[in-house]
């Protein structure tokens, strides 16, 4: 399903789409020999399909940079995350191991060149909405010592009582996935420029990938 944005968002960034799909059941783990096998798998494919150069002019990379442009990030200093993390697969340099699920989806991620976000579904509270931020609201990400203080107007998510991310690069430390997780919501995170018909293709990618290496049904 889409998730829900705020009508003064969804008017100031037309065609913004963001995608949550629920996977309850899995089983995260640190690490997985078949998991780290499937990489490599992956890596090879990437390596055939994409050079550095193609990302630099492909319209899916850029619509990603275009946005945080727009929203006050650089995206020469923090990539867009499927940008990244195909940077780092074409450079040779290793991707962050987290644990089975997020190496999962953002193998997801490599593959459809979008990027991902999971949340600990347990510590969620209500339905999640994206806004606007308010200047001033406090938010700490994962592996932040302090909270970061918002100027106001970044895309942000909450769910009825607190923030859980700065759409679409930061995720909160309260609601991250770690090894006692065991629903996620998944969200998949468009731009505009990229339809809702890719977003769900690439969801789908994600959801096999999580689900053949951490277990679990979406739905």
């Amino acid at each position: 399903m889409l998730l829900k944005l705020n009508p003064v968002l969804q008017s100031k960034f037309p065609g913004l789409h963001a995608t949550i799909v629920c996977i309850k059941g899995v089983k995260v783990e640190v690490e997985d020999a078949r998991l780290e096998a499937f990489k490599s798998d992956v890596f090879r494919r990437i390596k055939a399909r994409w050079s550095i150069d193609d990302l630099r002019e492909h319209p899916i990379f850029r619509a990603y940079r275009d946005f945080f442009w727009k929203v006050g990030i650089d995206p020469t200093k923090t990539r867009p995350a499927a940008e990244a993390l195909i940077r780092r697969v074409l450079r040779d340099s290793p991707i962050p191991r987290i644990n089975t699920l997020v190496d999962a989806y953002n193998l997801a991620s490599v593959e459809t060149s979008m990027p991902f976000a999971a949340f600990d579904l347990g510590s969620l509270l209500g339905e999640p909405v994206m806004r606007e931020a308010t200047a001033g609201e406090e938010f700490l990400g994962i592996g932040m010592d302090k909270p970061l203080v918002l100027g106001g107007g970044e895309p942000v998510i909450q769910d009825e009582e607190k923030l859980i991310a700065v759409y679409p690069h930061r995720d909160a430390e309260a609601s991250k996935v770690t090894l006692e997780t065991g629903d996620i919501l998944l969200l998949t995170c468009g731009v505009p420029g990229v339809d809702e018909e890719t977003l769900r293709k690439a969801e789908a990618v994600a959801v096999s990938y999580i689900t053949r290496f951490c277990g679990g049904n979406a739905g």
